[in-house]
């Protein structure tokens, strides 16, 4: 590759990890925490913050001069979530309905994730009714062993893809809950095809337990996963059953209108 392509591929690549990094902080970074975070030489890193900052995908606070995601960001973000199809069919359309529907129901945040680059990738979130809010976003990255919506994605994937996955991301301890150790993860994915759905117990985020069912496609493959997230309370062993019956409805209403839906179309 010649020396002017390499250069502009690094400062490419450069810009992409400072928005991903950026992104990952909700209170924003300034340039010397960049640099040092991202290995990046602090004039490059001022000079690419400055032309994120321009061009809208970053704005700069005056005061602190730390850098948070730009509201250009957001049209990126509407064409991605547009994008996200099953045979023809917007899914996040279909499954919107329900994900309002489940979330009144039990009055839990309700997540829609889809499997990318081996992460799972929240495209819908409908909030929960109240005054308590999960710190979660449309377009956050997650692993895919201590989520119940990875879980979800992971458990009735082939086995050749799901152990490369793991093997490409490793299994990172989010909390001292988190599965850390194959066998076990094999054993909690096995009681996931059982049970028909996936249990984060704090393994990801502490205090907070998630749960996650599968929405098939029309061949019988896991197209994406619908999570509900609430507090330790609200997924007590007394609201449990409640709250798995109806998430797996949601999530089979969601399959089966998005085959229809696909079938009709084609």
């Amino acid at each position: 590759m010649p020396e002017k392509d390499a250069s502009t591929a690094t400062a490419v690549e450069r810009a992409l990890n400072i928005l991903e990094a950026t992104a990952q902080r909700r209170d924003g970074m300034n340039n010397s925490e960049i640099s040092r975070r991202l290995a990046i030489p602090k004039s490059s890193a001022s000079y690419i913050l400055r032309v994120l900052d321009r061009r809208g995908y970053l704005r700069r606070d005056a005061q602190t001069g730390r850098y948070r995601l730009g509201l250009k960001v957001l049209s990126l973000g509407r064409d991605a979530q547009a994008g996200v199809d099953l045979a023809g069919v917007n899914l996040v359309d279909v499954a919107q309905p329900f994900m309002r529907a489940l979330s009144e129901k039990i009055h839990m945040t309700v997540h829609l994730a889809v499997l990318d680059q081996g992460e799972a990738v929240y495209v819908e979130k409908v909030e929960a009714p109240g005054f308590f809010k999960i710190n979660t976003w449309v377009g956050r990255r997650m692993f895919l062993h201590s989520t119940s919506v990875g879980k979800a994605l992971l458990a009735w994937m082939p086995k050749n893809e799901a152990e490369a996955i793991l093997r490409q991301q490793g299994l990172k301890k989010r909390t001292p809950k988190t599965i850390v150790s194959v066998p076990r993860l094999v054993a909690d994915l096995e009681r996931v095809r059982q049970l028909g759905h996936a249990v984060d117990d704090e393994e990801n985020s502490l205090g907070a337990r998630c749960l996650g069912a599968p929405i098939f496609d029309a061949g019988g493959n896991v197209a994406a996963a619908l999570g509900v997230s609430g507090t330790l309370t609200q997924t007590d062993e007394n609201n449990m059953p409640r709250i798995v019956d109806a998430l797996k409805d949601a999530a089979r209403k969601i399959s089966r209108q998005t085959i229809k839906a696909g079938a009709l179309g084609a």
